[in-house]
């Protein structure tokens, strides 16, 4: 690509957003020093992703994108292009069609590259284009030692370093920092982040045992093994990552937590860093927060129709407490944002306190909780009453003094969101009456409690209609007389072969009437309270996921593992 190209390609990239102008420049400076194109620098200072680079110059060149999942899955064998010549051209053969050579490129204006392959093939050539990573690893696949790139990176380290990697549990703390900031166990725990984030993990754990170290990420909710790193450099990654997050290294008997903010391909991402010392080492948990991601708003959280209207209703009442329930990992601090972003306006004052400040919202002043120098939920509330709020969020009430000030704040004119961690609804009042809090004062400002948990969605690319087994159906406590159909999936490139894509929320919304106000000044059980509201008209989770079912959103088998109890009943209703 000549000069002038180049600039009209990196214009190109600022006019669809792919870059911002501060991302260019940073580029330039890098290339004026290296040398490099400026396309590659973006890419290596993760300033953008290797795709949308990819993508872009597809467009700019109106030559076909070719992303890796459609490369033919055996090589081909009627041409044997040396390797190493592929790996230097970047290119990879795909097919022979109508005398004519399929190939896709890192770079199709590589004209002197396209005529050798003409004179090699003796055949007419057309070019697809493709990621130069995508293009190198179908190379390794299906014509070099199929290494993987974490092979390929502890196979790069030498002698040396692998023995002061192998020397045990004691090492020195300057061998350590050291080792932990060699390129290789660099590159090692960028593609470990990098792998998390590509395929939408919520956390990356990196767990050690006797033998092994074991990495994992959490996908819709669910745990899934990847390639995992040798055991003889399970204290440098730790080391790596201790480093990134600004945590001591020296300290391995006690746990830590940190953050880590960087830029990945192109976003810009939290990494909210916990550590705690195990038998063989220490577990490192790793929760990724993609702050590029916009927020979504309550119609995108999964609300029927007619719960949307109510929970609508609820938020934008003058006082009281608003409350959402369910366990870690149920997407409570996601509805409450959507919740705050719906009801934000320049007329309303909206103060948070939160461990930790997940998101930033605009508008909204929001505190984050340092208990270690005395800034606890309740200290920030005593404090943010006399800011002159109208609406407050805590992150969470855990004590009987924040529920106090909580219930103080609703009955002195403010509007209070909060979450509890109880299973149901009705359960949400039996804690906070546990606690200590008065049932007079609680009755006189509760509005409203939501208990939630997220489903995985069923995967559209390879979703398939089923009659459902009766003994399941029996599990959901669901007596349908008629057969009917309801939908799954069988498992896809898209979806990892797992049938499920992304997730969506299950909700039971508890208004409380005046019936349960006397109900919570007498103390009466949740039982009892859950009874009567049910009879008021309250949807219960496993009332709400079927509604899901029937409309071929998830699976009877995802609504009985997020609403059961008795982890045996699940897997007993999974197996039928």
């Amino acid at each position: 690509m000549t000069d002038y190209c180049r600039k009209k390609f990196h214009h190109l990239l600022l006019d669809q957003k792919i870059i911002e102008q501060e991302d260019l420049e940073k580029a330039l400076t890098e290339q004026k020093i290296s040398g490099k194109p400026v396309e590659k620098l973006l890419i290596e200072l993760g300033l953008v992703s290797e795709e949308n680079i990819y993508k872009a110059l597809s467009d700019y060149l109106n030559i076909s994108y070719l992303p890796a999942g459609e490369y033919p899955e055996t090589p081909l064998l009627d041409i044997e292009f040396p390797p190493k010549f592929m790996k230097q051209a970047k290119f990879f053969p795909l097919e022979i069609k109508d005398n004519t050579l399929l190939i896709t490129m890192a770079n199709p204006l590589d004209f002197s590259t396209i005529d050798e392959i003409t004179l090699f093939a003796n055949r007419k050539i057309r070019a697809f284009i493709s990621k130069e990573s995508d293009i190198v690893a179908a190379i390794e696949k299906h014509y070099g030692g199929g290494a993987s790139t974490m092979e390929q990176i502890i196979g790069d380290m030498g002698g040396d370093e692998m023995q002061l990697l192998m020397s045990g549990e004691d090492e020195d703390i300057d061998q350590l920092r050291d080792m932990a900031s060699e390129a290789p166990i660099i590159k090692l725990v960028n593609l470990i982040i990098t792998r998390g984030i590509e395929d939408e993990a919520s956390d990356i754990h990196i767990e050690p045992f006797e033998d092994k170290v074991l990495v994992r990420i959490r996908i819709d909710g669910v745990l899934h093994d990847i390639e995992s790193p040798p055991k003889r450099i399970q204290a440098a990654i730790t080391s790596r990552v201790k480093i990134m997050a600004n945590l001591n290294i020296a300290e391995r008997r006690l746990p830590q937590d940190g953050r880590v903010r960087l830029r990945v391909a192109g976003k810009k991402v939290d990494l909210r860093v916990s550590t705690v010392p195990t038998l063989y080492g220490e577990s490192v948990v790793m929760r990724i927060l993609d702050r590029s991601n916009i927020l979504l708003s309550l119609e995108d959280l999964g609300f029927p129709g007619e719960k949307l209207n109510q929970f609508e209703a609820f938020i934008r009442k003058p006082h009281g407490i608003i409350l959402v329930t369910g366990p870690t990992g149920s997407g409570k601090t996601t509805t409450l944002y959507a919740a705050l972003e719906k009801i934000n306006s320049p007329d309303k004052k909206i103060i948070t306190v939160e461990d930790p400040v997940e998101y930033q919202l605009s508008g909204v002043n929001q505190i984050q909780v340092a208990p270690k120098i005395g800034l606890t939920f309740a200290s920030g509330l005593r404090s943010i009453v006399r800011q002159d709020p109208d609406i407050m969020m805590i992150g969470e009430i855990r004590d009987l003094e924040t529920a106090e000030i909580a219930i103080q704040s609703a009955l002195t004119g403010h509007m209070v969101f909060s979450t509890l961690h109880t299973n149901d609804s009705s359960g949400a009042i039996a804690r906070l009456l546990d606690m200590g809090v008065e049932g007079y004062l609680l009755s006189s400002c509760l509005e409203g409690i939501l208990a939630q948990r997220l489903v995985r969605t069923i995967c559209k690319h390879c979703k398939k209609a089923i009659i459902p087994d009766t003994k399941v159906l029996a599990q959901m406590n669901i007596n349908e007389k008629e057969r009917f159909l309801v939908y799954r999936g069988t498992g896809c490139k898209e979806c990892k072969n797992t049938g499920y894509k992304g997730r969506t929320g299950i909700y039971e919304l508890l208004f409380v009437n005046e019936e349960l106000r006397r109900l919570i000044i007498e103390k009466t059980s949740a039982n009892i309270i859950r009874q009567k509201a049910i009879q008021s008209g309250l949807t219960t989770l496993r009332e709400d996921g079927w509604g899901k079912v029937k409309k071929g959103i998830t699976t009877i088998e995802e609504v009985l593992r997020v609403t059961q109890e008795d982890e045996g009943a699940i897997l007993d209703a999974i197996s039928m």
